[in-house]
C-alpha cells in the first residue's frame, strides 16, 4: 500500500534530513514511525504527501507515485499534520464541508460522518462557531475529522494524540484499528513509546535522517531482552556517539 524506495530529502545547507530511506507498509496494517525530534519523521511524511519535494527515490502510495501522479496519489489518502495549522476565518461546518467538497463526499454521507464523528469527539456543537475561536485540541479534533470523511485507503497521521484528551485519544485510537481492520492503512508518527507498543502491527525507528530498526516489536524485541523504551534509547544514542 505504501512504499518507500530509497527515499532522500537534502537541503539547501546540504544537511541529509532523510537519508536512503526503504519502508513498505501493507494494507490492513497500523505502522508506527518512531525517532527523536529533529530525526526526520515529519521530513518523511511530507514527501510522502507531497508538501515536500524528493531529492532522490520514489514513493508509492495504492501504486501511485506521488511526484508522478500527485493527483491521483492525494485521493488515497488523508493527512492529520504533526500542529493544527488550519484557516481559521471560516466556522468548523464550512471546513469539513470544504474538504467533503474536495474529496466529493455525497450529501448523506457527509452529514452521517459529520454528526458521527463531531459527536464522538465533543465538538458538533461548536461547528457554526469560527475555527479562531477553537482551542488548540477542539482543531486537533477538527483535522481528525475532515481526515475520516473521505474514508481514505491511507490514513497518515503526524503526532495525531497531541492535544487530545484521554476520551478523544482512545477513540481515535479504536479508529485507526477499525481503519485497518477494513482493509485500510495506517501510518503514524509517535513519541509515545505506550502507545506504538500497544496499538501497531509493524514500527520502524529513525535517527539522524536514517532507518535504524524496522519491524515488528517481537521481532525487534528479540534482539534484546529490554522494554521497547529501553531499545528505542539504546538505538538513537549509538546513532548519535
Amino acid at each position: 500500500m505504501i512504499e518507500l524506495n530509497n527515499v532522500t530529502k537534502v537541503y539547501d545547507n546540504e544537511k541529509k534530513a532523510v537519508n536512503s530511506l526503504d519502508l513498505s507498509i501493507n494494507s490492513g496494517e497500523i505502522f508506527g514511525f518512531l525517532g527523536p525530534n529533529g530525526a526526520g519523521k515529519t521530513t518523511t511524511i511530507r514527501m510522502m504527501t507531497g508538501i515536500l519535494d524528493i531529492t532522490n527515490g520514489q514513493i508509492l502510495i495504492d501504486n501511485n507515485d506521488i511526484e508522478k501522479n500527485p493527483l491521483e496519489t492525494k485521493k488515497c489518502f488523508t493527512l492529520v499534520p504533526d500542529h493544527p495549522e488550519i484557516f481559521d476565518a471560516i466556522s468548523g461546518i464550512d471546513y469539513l464541508n470544504f474538504i467533503s467538497d474536495m474529496y466529493e463526499v455525497d450529501e448523506t454521507s457527509r452529514k452521517e460522518r459529520i454528526e458521527k464523528y463531531t459527536k464522538d469527539f465533543g465538538i458538533y456543537k461548536d461547528l457554526n462557531q469560527s475555527i479562531s475561536s477553537y482551542s488548540h485540541g477542539m482543531k486537533q479534533k477538527l483535522l481528525i475529522t475532515g481526515a475520516l470523511l473521505p474514508k481514505p485507503k491511507v490514513l497518515i497521521l503526524d503526532e495525531p494524540l497531541g492535544g487530545l484528551d484521554p476520551k478523544s485519544a482512545r477513540i481515535l485510537k479504536d479508529i485507526m484499528k477499525e481503519h485497518c481492520i477494513n482493509g485500510g492503512t495506517v501510518f503514524f508518527s509517535s513519541h509515545v513509546l505506550e502507545v506504538v507498543e500497544n496499538l501497531c502491527d509493524r514500527i520502524g525507528i529513525i535517527n539522524e535522517g536514517k532507518l535504524i530498526a524496522s519491524g515488528t516489536l517481537e521481532s525487534i524485541k528479540q534482539k534484546s531482552n529490554n522494554s521497547l523504551e529501553d531499545i528505542f534509547l539504546e538505538l538513537t544514542k549509538d546513532e548519535e556517539a
